[in-house]
């Protein structure tokens, strides 16, 4: 049985910010709402990045009419947390505005694992250590996800771990540490660990990707609000993802994109090692070895 997923990706109501249109998230939101009912999905999937943080005052205010918005919805709707959304908020604020728990949890729906992987997204400032942090509990957590389903997993989460590059992308082609979790390749390696087909789609970077790693497809969702690739025009970008044998995801607005796949549980050969430090190679290079 298939099922069938409405998805925006960082909405980032507030003030415009860099090429970021906040001042058109609540109209695009009463755009998405339509599109989500009438697409009648079995669910509806907010990748992060509510709002455009300022302050805490003024961020709970801004999340109180993401939230609102979002009423105009008749699907259920399961929330993820975006970097934004935790500046000056905490993850109970978060839940309290949004009525749910915002905790990593699974669920499932027609034959997949629907994996949502509320991974710590706050930003850290310290004179120790700026950008995320991948907090081991949140990666053990995914690593017996993997380890134990028995049917394909669709992990949802606000921050990518495919490690894509980032050329050309206007906030993080020179910042590619920010793109990512430090270590994101162990959250590749708990995903590799797992015997079924792997799909993995994430927010954040504010364009539509595809890559994949390992044999596990990662996709990655254009933002409601960003212009960059639009011509200061904002994106209104949300997306249909339909999951059975073949998983095909259909992005909506002014930075559309198609991809159908079929997903596999294959996995591939690991990579070598850098040439100088192939035991083997240098080996043949010194005559050792024929």
């Amino acid at each position: 049985m298939s099922v069938r997923i409405a998805v925006v990706a960082d909405i980032h109501h507030g003030a415009p910010s860099a090429t970021k249109r906040g001042d058109t998230a609540l109209n695009l939101m009463a755009d998405f709402a339509r599109f989500a009912n009438d697409a009648r999905p079995d669910f509806v999937v907010d990748l992060g990045d509510r709002i455009s943080d300022i302050g805490r005052d003024e961020d709970l205010r801004l999340e109180r009419e993401v939230a609102e918005a979002f009423k105009a919805i008749e699907a259920p709707i399961h929330h993820i947390n975006g970097n934004h959304d935790r500046d000056h908020l905490e993850v109970a604020d978060n839940e309290a505005i949004l009525g749910q728990s915002m905790m990593n949890t699974t669920f499932d729906a027609g034959g997949w694992r629907i994996v949502l992987w509320r991974a710590d997204s706050k930003i850290m400032r310290t004179p120790e250590h700026t950008g995320f942090i991948l907090r081991e509990a949140d990666l053990l957590w995914l690593s017996r996800v993997a380890q134990t389903t028995d049917r394909p997993l669709l992990v949802l989460s606000h921050v990518p771990v495919s490690g894509h590059a980032q050329t050309g992308n206007y906030y993080f082609e020179r910042n590619p540490s920010a793109s990512t979790y430090p270590m994101a390749e162990r959250a590749r390696a708990a995903l590799a660990q797992c015997r079924f087909p792997v799909v993995c789609l994430s927010g954040h970077v504010h364009w539509n990707t595809v890559t994949t790693v390992d044999g596990i497809t990662h996709l990655t969702q254009q933002s409601l609000t960003e212009s960059f690739t639009t011509s200061g025009e904002p994106a209104g970008a949300f997306a249909l993802l339909e999951l059975d044998e073949t998983v095909s995801w259909q992005v909506q607005g002014r930075d559309p994109f198609a991809f159908s796949f079929r997903p596999t549980a294959t996995r591939w050969t690991p990579p070598m090692p850098a040439f100088s430090q192939h035991v083997e190679l240098a080996a043949k290079r010194r005559g050792d070895l024929t």
